[in-house]
């Protein structure tokens, strides 16, 4: 009986013993040091020739501008938004069109992937240029040149 009693009692104590490594396994804190660098967005350009837009700017209504977007990044950026910064101006074959005739609204709001190490990358903004309906016969066949800023995200 002896013996039951001192083997009972020693499976009890191997049993606490096991609960108590195991309560002290899950509940053990610690505290330590580390460190992470953040990577550099490297410049997101645009390109002073751009390509035909799919819809073309006449007197009186609303035309596209189209912008060759160049992305240097290992990783797709966001375009989300394209301002005007500037003078509009035109090409020296048309000195007799007043390019005050031409505005350019702002593009806020916008989502457009650029990929990854992409070089004049294509993006037509519908609607972004209008020409007054009061523009002279000299703007016919016109290129217009459109400062603008853009506005990219990772």
């Amino acid at each position: 009986m002896i013996r039951r009693v001192l083997a009972a009692a020693l499976a009890a104590a191997v049993l606490g013993m096991a609960a108590g490594a195991a309560y002290a396994y899950f509940t053990a804190t610690g505290s330590g040091a580390g460190s992470a660098s953040a990577g550099t967005l490297q410049t997101v350009t645009i390109s002073a020739t751009a390509g035909s837009p799919t819809t073309p700017l006449l007197p009186g209504e609303t035309g596209d501008v189209v912008l060759e977007v160049s992305n240097p990044n290992a990783f797709a950026v966001t375009l989300v938004s394209v301002t005007g910064s500037g003078t509009i101006t035109v090409d020296g074959a048309h000195s007799g069109c007043n390019p005050s005739a031409v505005t350019f609204t702002s593009q806020t709001g916008l989502s457009i992937s650029i990929p990854a190490s992409s070089t004049d990358y294509q993006v037509d903004l519908p609607g972004a240029a209008s020409m007054s309906a009061a523009a002279a016969n000299a703007c016919q066949g016109a290129t217009f040149s459109i400062p603008v800023t853009i506005t990219v995200e990772k």
